[in-house]
């Protein structure tokens, strides 16, 4: 390999400070974590699309999906760590699995609890994913996220290594992310401090549901860097409680109430209408339509999750802060306009300021596409 795996043993069993790169770790929980590792006094390295700077932390600009840009920080930096929070499709996986795990000490990859099937109990990491039970030949036609993520798993298991940790986090949430079924914030909460109904629906509303603050998913993956008894495991990292999504929405709403003065309209539907969206669908049926509980034991061989911020209190605290300096992505303009026809509202053209996403959401917006043609 490009870097010996016995000289990074070395390291993790002495204490030494260690090398560690951040691959995409510029996220909801990457944020926290190279801020985690830099003040436990680790040399900390993250790869960006775009120019950034931190104090303590080394930022190296490139698209981590090309191989020369991969290949060539890997041989010139030696790292003893690598933290992987990128997406790949399997095939791509595939082609860089060798590269990851000959290069550095330690590989953790950051898979997800979506790959679970269903469960009556709280699930374990034991617990059957979809990718094992689910039969359905449609679904396992396709790369979707829960069966890529299963499949990567497997290539690592393949791999004749094992100097690698798999992390399945579930639904984070941190003071730039706050989901609501299978909504980011840009497609609820835009919609409610802009005047215009949420629209959920009753389907998802009743299902139990899990949520981590990313800071502690961080702490916990933190937590197993350099610990050999972890290398060829898989944990997930997630809080004790679990609430239903009703009670979610509750919360988000109780707390734009309190800063605003004014309380979102929220119209249920029965069904969510992300069912009648390709690809869209099967995070629905397959993710939130199940009661996801988890049993965290495993993890807490490495850190006591009883500490984790309490869900309730965690989502005020974000979202408050949130709401002080409101900053969205990019908008989906199209499923905005299926929304508003939904709801018989209309967005300002004051608010849409590229043209492209005026014409796709007057189409959403007056027009009911074909099922294929749907899109958010």
């Amino acid at each position: 390999g490009i870097y010996e795996f016995k000289c990074k043993k070395w390291h993790f069993m002495n204490n030494q400070r260690l090398k560690i790169l951040l691959l995409g770790g510029t996220g909801a929980m990457g944020i926290h974590l190279s801020k985690i590792l830099n003040n436990q006094g680790e040399d900390v390295y993250v790869t960006t699309r775009r120019e950034r700077k931190g104090v303590g932390i080394t930022y190296i600009q490139g698209n981590a999906h090309e191989t020369a840009f991969l290949s060539d920080i890997l041989r010139k930096y030696h790292f003893d760590v690598l933290i992987d929070f990128m997406i790949y499709n399997t095939s791509e996986f595939a082609d860089r699995v060798d590269l990851l795990l000959s290069s550095v000490g330690q590989y953790i990859f950051l898979s997800s609890s979506r790959v679970y099937a269903d469960s009556e109990t709280p699930i374990t990491e034991n617990s059957p994913r979809l990718l094992d039970v689910y039969k359905d030949e449609e679904y396992l036609k396709t790369d979707e996220y829960a069966l890529s993520k299963a499949r990567q798993e497997d290539i690592l298991h393949r791999s004749g290594k094992n100097n690698w940790t798999v992390i399945r986090p579930y639904i984070t949430y941190s003071e730039i992310r706050l989901q609501l079924g299978v909504l980011e914030k840009e497609l609820w909460l835009y919609r409610a401090l802009n005047g215009r109904t949420i629209v959920f629906s009753k389907d998802i509303a009743e299902k139990s549901t899990t949520l981590t603050y990313g800071y502690d998913v961080a702490l916990g993956i933190a937590s197993i860097i350099g610990k050999e008894t972890a290398f060829g495991e898989a944990f997930h990292i997630t809080s004790d409680e679990s609430y239903t999504w009703k009670e979610i929405l509750e919360i988000y709403l109780d707390t734009i109430e309190k800063k605003t003065g004014m309380r979102p309209k929220v119209l249920l539907l029965d069904k969510s209408p992300h069912l009648e969206w390709i690809g869209a669908k099967w995070q629905v049926i397959l993710d939130r339509y199940y009661n996801r509980r988890f049993d965290n034991s495993k993890i807490q061989q490495y850190i006591d999750t009883s500490q984790f911020v309490r869900t309730e209190s965690g989502l005020i605290s974000c979202l408050e802060s949130f709401l002080c300096h409101p900053q969205f992505k990019k908008m989906g303009w199209g499923i905005q306009g299926t929304y508003d026809r939904i709801t018989g509202e209309w967005a300002p053209f004051s608010e849409i300021s590229i043209i492209k996403d005026c014409i796709s959401y007057l189409l959403h917006r007056t027009v009911v596409p074909p099922k294929s043609k749907l899109s958010i």
